[in-house]
């Protein structure tokens, strides 16, 4: 099977990079919050439309998925998802760009806008090889990863079916332009958002010994939850628990009934994520019991650890070479990340390849991390971008 020579794939880029810095640019002007990807959906729709290809919208509300079938597949050929996440977050934008968010109190401070113009144009590429692809491309947009809510739902209602394989990418504004990570095993961690309601009893502030004061069985339990990092924890497997808001009481001069504490838990196997969130558990209400008082537990919005696999990963390393060179390829730790996402469920769904790709420049002012009001990317980064997933896409239907 005779693919079109795959180093011609910069030119044909080249000419493609004003087209994709103005797409995200506009995604940029007009950022939308996870399951109110309206816009953003629209755009992505009718753009994977106008290339000829199969469109399924409204997939978790916003969701869109295009299908791409290669005219050159026989029975059974296989089927590559990519997949690129498209909401904003509830940050107010600092950055004085002309391309700022038009949205007060809405921002892309994660390079969302980023992954799903590099996404579009990708589509633009392989639609344009069609004849030429001996299996078919499955184009994933999927709405709400920032809360953890917008990927689980897309595969349970059907997005990875009939898929081989499945690969995708996240722009990194603290990882240098011009590198590419790609790591097999664990790169991102999980992550459990939990809440621990501490219950006491009230009285007055000048009668301590009369109460059971929650604020003081809630210091200790942040205190107590460490030793699970320091002294439960091998030093050889990473994990985080962070304690980063505590509420409590309505006056100085009052012990209040309860506290409540809300916290998140990483780590980086699924094993050692459910030992750690049992243990919290655990810890807290024997914490709590032990000074007279109880403890609840809630857990929301989990994410499972993103894990790639070796034969996929290997094929991105390739993809990854043959774009920026391979010294410029890396899949040390620094390719790793407590930060989570969740592209973790399309990982367990098939075998796939999460990996990074650098934007940081401080020339233009990249030099922000997520989730920050001056965030912004490097835009030189995008094209290596759409050039590593094509080159992997291909690749993995030639196979």
């Amino acid at each position: 099977m005779s693919i079109s020579n795959p180093d011609h794939l910069k030119s044909e880029i080249d000419e493609l990079v004003p087209g994709l810095i103005a797409m995200r640019r506009d995604l940029h002007e007009h950022p939308e919050l996870a399951f109110e990807e309206y816009r953003t959906a629209g755009i992505v729709a009718d753009r994977l439309r106008a290339l000829g290809m199969e469109v399924q919208t409204g997939v978790a509300k916003t969701g869109v998925i295009g299908l791409l079938h290669g005219d050159a597949g026989k029975e059974g050929a296989k089927t590559i998802a990519i997949r690129a996440d498209m909401d904003a977050l509830p940050i107010h934008e600092l950055n004085m760009l002309d391309y700022r968010s038009q949205e007060d109190g809405k921002m892309h401070a994660c390079g969302h806008d980023g992954h799903t113009s590099i996404l579009l144009t990708v589509a633009d590429i392989l639609s344009k090889r069609r004849a030429e692809l001996p299996g078919n491309v499955k184009f994933i947009f999927q709405p709400a990863e920032e809360k953890i809510g917008g990927a689980e739902p897309m595969v349970k209602e059907g997005a990875m079916q009939g898929v081989d394989g499945v690969i995708g990418l996240h722009l990194i504004s603290n990882y240098q332009l011009g590198r590419v990570g790609v790591r097999a095993g664990t790169v991102f961690a999980s992550a459990d958002r939990f809440i621990l309601h501490v219950h006491g009893k009230g009285g007055h502030a000048a009668s301590p010994h009369e109460a059971v004061d929650p604020i003081v069985i809630a210091a200790y339990i942040t205190t107590a939850l460490q030793t699970l990092i320091t002294r439960e924890t091998s030093p050889f497997a990473p994990a985080i628990i962070t304690i980063g808001r505590i509420v409590a009481g309505t006056a100085f001069n009052i012990i209040p009934e309860k506290a409540e504490m809300q916290g998140t838990m990483r780590a980086f196997t699924s094993e050692h994520r459910d030992k750690l969130m049992r243990r919290i558990r655990e810890l807290a209400m024997g914490v709590a019991t032990a000074m007279g008082g109880s403890c609840e537990m809630e857990t929301f919005d989990s994410c499972p650890p993103c894990t790639n696999d070796a034969t996929m990963t290997s094929l991105v390393h390739k993809a990854a070479a043959a774009t920026v060179g391979e010294d410029h390829v890396d899949n040390g730790e620094e390719v790793m990340t407590t930060g989570s996402d969740d592209m973790a469920f399309f990982l367990n769904s098939v075998p796939g390849c999460y990996f990074i790709v650098g934007a940081h420049n401080e020339q233009n002012g990249a030099a922000f991390p997520h989730h920050h009001p001056r965030f912004n990317i490097g835009e030189e980064a995008l094209p290596i971008a759409v050039e590593v997933l094509t080159r992997a896409a291909q690749d993995f239907l030639a196979q």
